[in-house]
């Protein structure tokens, strides 16, 4: 899902590059590149969170929680997993929500741009946001079950 939207950044940089050149020199613009783009970057986001958790840059205050893993390295986890846990439940949340919206974007026939010059439909952006917080969810749970293991494992230890 990462190399899909790095591609697509990649796609919609020539995109406009190209708009901007059609602008600039035969004063024809590409039409549509406002609402692919601003559809994109959504998709985008949500096509590369699950990754960026998983690799540890999700953006996160946790000077303190780093602090109590290195001195107390039960409780650290602990405390992490159940960090992870909540956003297992939130993601969820967002996920389950965005369902019905895609549902009803699909059913309306929901689209970005004028009639009869470009319309994009908006319930790929949406079913991109279904499937991308669908796999953050996934992989804050198994973040949570794999700090929890790691907790077990050391509290058992001790």
């Amino acid at each position: 899902m990462n190399a899909v939207g790095t591609a697509w950044i990649f796609v919609m940089m020539l995109l406009m590059t190209f708009d901007v050149l059609g602008r600039n020199l035969f004063n024809t613009p590409i039409r549509g590149v406002i609402e692919i783009v601003t559809l994109s970057i959504v998709s985008i986001v949500f096509l590369q969170l699950a990754d960026t958790l998983r690799t540890g840059q999700f953006t996160r205050a946790d000077a303190l929680l780093s602090m109590l893993i290195r001195r107390k390295p039960v409780l650290g986890r602990a405390l992490q997993g159940l960090f992870h846990l909540v956003g297992a439940i939130l993601i969820a949340v967002l996920c389950w929500a965005s369902w019905f919206q895609m549902l009803e974007s699909w059913g309306n026939g929901e689209y970005l741009g004028a009639i009869g010059d470009f319309q994009a439909p908006v319930w790929l952006m949406r079913m991109t946001i279904v499937f991308g917080s669908a796999c953050t969810a996934l992989t804050f749970l198994f973040l949570a079950v794999d700090d929890f293991r790691v907790a077990s494992r050391r509290g058992a230890a001790s």
